[in-house]
């Protein structure tokens, strides 16, 4: 099948230009939506569809449904009650109409003076008073009828759909769209680049609607096969251009005197099997003039920071520095902790240690620190984004380690890789090996797809002695209930967290808040319980002392927001509490979850939701609470938040100044993918340059972001 070839139309008149200024109005409006090359008006398409193509019989049409009808105008008037309004009356023969308008001009009356012939087009609605189009489209009876259905763009403010419409066919006709891709390696019966959008711009009225809808069309095929060739081949040029980098190799010393094996050795328990398998390939990584680029994911509470602590033992051994980055200064002081307690003591011997560096510390603190890190005396420095402030220098940083990488945008990540170059001693002209850290499990379609230029290792197993927690449902009617085992868990010398979405009341959403939450449950509780208090606008000292508290056990019930939601280990917890549940995402949801069951006790989460005004929650909420249920398997909960949300969710900062798949889903579209990455290297090992040039169609300079 191929499209019908469409003539070049008239250029967009000139719009007018604002005082002062060289871009016209028109000129603004394509520009804000990312219009500004010949190719990105070709691949601007459509967000609907109405045919124009077809006249109907009035008496065929059924109440509810689009259709273009023509007849003469029988009756028209301007009446002012219930409100002010034109309605005149088209009668086609068949039956009569009455076209309302509650925002017209005195042309749009006189096109519609009885005994004028014309065409509407809208809804036609049944009712009390007959048949009724509000507020159609009008044009002159007998003009000749378009051969394809007319598009329907998104637009924005000051820009129509007649002028968006030329505009986007204008440069639909500059583009060149040669085939960049070779015919041989195409799936057969492909459909060529141009007639997939001539045809998806302006499709012939005998298409399947269905097909244009959920994108099963050839045409779209066609276009979501070569968005998946370009991001593939962005991420494959990037994988090679690190190759083609230097870091430093970092051979851990061997036998029992090697700060990797002392660490081993002095360990109160034994590494899981998945820990083990994840050491081993970050050590055949770190052993390479490559630098390393691994994404180290495993579940809430499956020996993440072990695995680091392993990695930096192994970049210390070889004479080198590591740094540790973490979003938030909760998780970085959580990392710290466990990493002081297992290294400062081995680490001691050689006159080093582990650096704790984020921005709320003294000036005096900061200094010394920074000055540690510097001689090279802090041989693994932890911290917040302070890591990466223009003060800090290492001595000779070689690996970097980035938990939560999500959380961190290109530039942050850049900026902690740079920092290997200010050392001496030849590291200039090296990379620092990168581990990168995430609890949010990526599904297999992500990995293959914006995350397939690294390596992956997974943490699929839980280390011993975690508890699995039994996740409720529970209206917030039943509040009550939920106090009362709060009663019952602190009986029992157990603590509980309570998770609220607000800080402080808002009057423009009316959910509770973490403040008043913290009031009512003291209330409740009575003077003997203990409830603290958690969130971001805390100063610093405070939420130190705060968690301080709660992980001693002199704080018994914890209110927070989710700044909780990755790294408080706090083995006495066991009860989770997150209100109005319905607000959250799935993956943030099983993060919070992760904060129990993290000892021996039985654990549980109650998940309070607010139904609506219908007694009912949204379907994707319902969806996210469901699978909170149904399963406690991150890998799960991964997967089913893809179906939901899409990929942002996952991507988060990575996909700073790159674009999201326009056409293609992961969902759906596994075989495409599957091809494109089975392509990808064909086409750049044997047709370099219609490589490049498919990647600069398709991503432009945002191609570059995939590559951070």
């Amino acid at each position: 099948m191929s499209a019908r070839p469409l003539a070049s139309p008239a250029p967009a008149p000139a719009a007018p230009r604002a005082p002062g200024s060289g871009e016209s109005q028109v000129q603004r409006a394509l520009k804000k939506l990312g219009l500004a090359r010949d190719i990105d008006f070709a691949l601007y398409l459509p967000l609907r569809y109405e045919d124009e193509t077809r006249i109907a019989q009035l008496a065929h049409v059924r109440d509810g449904e689009h259709a273009q009808v023509e007849g003469t105008i029988v009756d028209s008037e301007v009446v002012f009650r219930p409100r002010r309004q034109l309605i005149a009356t088209l009668d086609d023969g068949s039956d009569t109409c009455q076209l309302r308008f509650f925002n017209f001009y005195p042309s749009q009356q006189k096109q519609l003076a009885p005994g004028s012939r014309v065409r509407a087009r809208g809804e036609v609605r049944g009712g009390f008073v007959g048949r009724t189009m509000l507020h159609p489209v009008i044009k002159a009876a007998g003009t000749a009828l378009p051969l394809a259905l007319t598009p329907v763009y998104a637009t924005t403010a000051g820009l129509a759909q007649p002028v968006l419409r030329r505009a986007v066919q204008a440069g639909l006709a500059r583009t060149p769209l040669e085939e960049l891709i070779p015919a041989e390696l195409l799936p057969h019966n492909a459909w060529t680049l141009r007639a997939a959008l001539e045809f998806l711009h302006h499709p012939t009225p005998d298409v399947a609607l269905a097909a244009l809808e959920d994108r099963s069309h050839p045409a779209w095929q066609r276009l979501k096969a070569d968005e998946l060739l370009a991001q593939q081949l962005s991420q494959l040029e990037a994988r090679r251009a690190r190759e083609a980098q230097r870091a430093p190799v970092l051979r851990a010393g061997t036998g029992d005197g090697s700060l990797h094996a002392r660490l081993l050795a002095a360990l109160p328990f034994s590494p899981t099997g998945a820990q083990a398998r994840a050491d081993r390939e970050i050590a055949a990584d770190l052993a390479h003039r490559q630098p390393m680029h691994r994404l180290l994911q495993g579940d809430v509470g499956s020996g993440k920071t072990l695995v680091a602590a392993l990695a930096a033992a192994r970049c210390i051994d070889a004479g080198f520095q590591c740094a540790l980055m973490a979003p938030t200064e909760i998780l970085a002081s959580q990392h710290f902790g466990k990493l002081v307690g297992w290294l400062d003591p081995l680490l001691a011997a050689q006159g080093r240690r582990v650096a704790w560096l984020t921005g709320s510390q003294k000036k005096r603190e900061r200094d010394a620190m920074a000055a540690a890190v510097e001689s090279g005396e802090a041989a693994l420095v932890v911290g917040t984004h302070a890591v990466i402030s223009e003060k800090v220098r290492f001595q000779r940083l070689a690996l970097a380690i980035v938990d939560e990488q999500h959380r961190f945008g290109v530039a942050q990540r850049l900026a902690l890789r740079g920092k290997a170059s200010e050392g001496g001693d030849g590291m200039q002209a090296l990379e620092p090996h990168l581990l990168m850290m995430s609890a949010t499990p990526i599904p297999r379609t992500l990995a293959m797809s914006y995350y397939a230029d690294l390596d992956v290792s997974t943490l699929d197993e839980l280390p011993p002695g975690r508890t699995p927690v039994v996740t409720k449902l529970l209206a917030e009617h039943r509040r009550d209930e939920v106090i009362a085992r709060i009663h019952g868990q602190i009986q029992q010398g157990r603590q509980v967290y309570w998770v609220c979405p607000l800080i402080e009341e808002s009057e423009a959403v009316d959910l509770r808040n973490a403040t008043a939450t913290r009031d009512e449950l003291a209330d409740a509780l009575g003077e003997t319980v203990r409830v603290g208090l958690l969130h971001s606008r805390m100063p610093t000292a405070e939420k130190q002392a705060v968690m301080a508290d709660f992980s001693a056990g002199t704080l018994q019930v914890l209110v927070s927001t989710t700044v909780i939601e990755v790294g408080v280990d706090v083995p006495n917890a066991s009860l989770m509490v997150i209100e109005h549940s319905e607000r959250f995402g799935l993956s943030q949801l099983h993060q919070l979850r992760g904060r129990v069951g993290r000892g021996a006790a039985a654990s549980a989460c109650v998940l309070l939701y607010a139904p609506g005004d219908s007694g009912r929650v949204g379907q994707a909420a319902k969806a996210r609470l469901t699978a909170m249920v149904e399963t406690a398997d991150g890998f799960e909960i991964a997967r089913r938040d893809l179906d939901i949300r899409g990929p942002g969710e996952f991507l988060g900062a990575r996909q700073s100044g790159a674009p999201l798949l326009r056409f293609a889903d992961l969902g759906t579209d596994q075989r495409l993918l599957e091809w494109a990455r089975d392509l990808a290297p064909q086409l750049l090992d044997r047709h370099a340059d219609q490589a490049h040039r498919h990647v600069d169609r398709w991503l432009g300079t945002r191609a570059e972001f995939l590559k951070a």
